[in-house]
């Protein structure tokens, strides 16, 4: 990607027309079976999920299919990387489903199009309360995205009274319900306090580089290019403030009759993700290099290798998903957008069994 100082007219049109449009909309809001501990191409599978201390022994898959949904979002690189794995765990057929909305495939996720997608934890949580059926199986990675703002915000508590870019104000729209999220930490009122804005992408970007709307909500690498054309401010960076950066942003996905259905392929669809996470984590530069070469981004090397780099994508092992499930459920309650109490969607929503015996079998608390 060309990162030359560009004026600002330049900058909107490289922003709208190319990485801006394709990462806000993937990401729903502005946007080889090596292991990983040991050297590129060893075998001997420590520490990662390929090995366990005991032998455990699976049965092979129910199915040899599998369909994964395939955003062009960096925050779901792990899914992508997920093909070098896949194989091994014994699929023959391995498709990838380009999503076809910002959710990042919930929605095809819950009608049967694809089988696992790496949905947006809070557009997830108001489908979920919805009834959609999916089953939330484990996190990819925390927050990743940061809250761009103008000169009239200098905090989140600052909102009151702006004028917030979304897409749409659908309850399952990525970008409005991260900032729903956002307000009602703070207690801002969505129905009185704010006001929305619909907008597509370029059009948003337009709005705020006029100052017009008050702010922009940006994964990488867009994140680091607006920071380096000194576009706004960061008011939130989710990657590094709390409580944020302690909750995953990204959760693996099940369509829930393909779960029920299948679960030794199930498990093993789930392996080959967080293997794949742990190579994001361990060995970024492969990570990136794959992503590059087999044209699954279409960001330059070094952009991609940086938002690889971002992620903290060792968190499966230390972070426990259902905190993340229940924060937005409460978040979201609090705003008007979910109508379930946290335990109830976490009992319809989630299934914490396969990824606590991968936990169990490397031996991860």
């Amino acid at each position: 990607m060309n990162t030359k100082k560009l004026g600002l007219r330049e900058l909107h049109h490289e922003l709208s027309r190319r990485d801006f449009l394709r990462v806000a909309a993937s990401a729903g809001a502005v946007g080889a079976a090596a292991v990983m501990l040991g050297a590129c191409g060893s075998d001997d599978g420590k520490g990662s999920p390929t090995s366990t201390p005991g032998i455990v022994v699976d049965p092979p898959p129910e199915t040899t299919t599998i369909r994964l949904a395939r955003t062009g979002a960096m925050c779901t690189a792990p899914v992508d990387l997920a093909a070098l794995f896949l194989a091994e765990e014994g699929f023959t057929d391995v498709q990838y489903i380009q999503t076809s909305g910002s959710d990042h495939g919930a929605r095809q996720t819950a009608a049967g199009e694809i089988d696992f997608s790496p949905s947006l934890m809070a557009p997830l949580t108001t489908a979920a309360d919805r009834g959609d059926p999916l089953v939330v199986l484990a996190g990819i990675h925390p927050t990743c995205w940061d809250l761009f703002a103008g000169d009239r915000v200098q905090t989140l508590r600052d909102l009151k009274g702006k004028r917030i870019w979304v897409f749409s104000t659908n309850a399952t729209e990525p970008g409005y319900t991260f900032m729903a999220t956002l307000l009602a930490y703070v207690g801002i009122d969505l129905e009185h306090e704010v006001e929305f804005v619909s907008l597509g992408p370029s059009e948003g970007v337009s709005a705020f580089l006029a100052g017009t709307v008050d702010t922009i909500l940006s994964f990488e690498p867009i994140s680091t290019l607006l920071r380096n054309q000194n576009i706004g401010h960061v008011i939130l960076n989710g990657m590094m403030d709390a409580p944020w950066s302690q909750y995953f942003c990204c959760m693996v996905t099940g369509n829930k009759d393909f779960v029920e259905k299948y679960p030794a392929a199930t498990k093993r669809t789930l392996r080959a993700i967080l293997k794949a996470t742990d190579l994001c984590a361990r060995e970024p530069e492969r990570a990136a290099r794959y992503l590059v070469d087999n044209g699954i981004t279409t960001f330059d090397y070094a952009s991609t290798l940086s938002a690889v780099m971002h992620l903290s994508s060792d968190a499966w092992r230390k972070f426990n998903p259902e905190d993340t499930v229940r924060f937005h459920a409460l978040r979201l309650r609090e705003a008007g957008l979910v109508k379930g109490t946290p335990e109830a969607l976490i009992a319809r929503a989630t299934n914490w069994r396969y990824l606590n015996e991968i936990k169990r079998e490397l031996g991860v608390a």
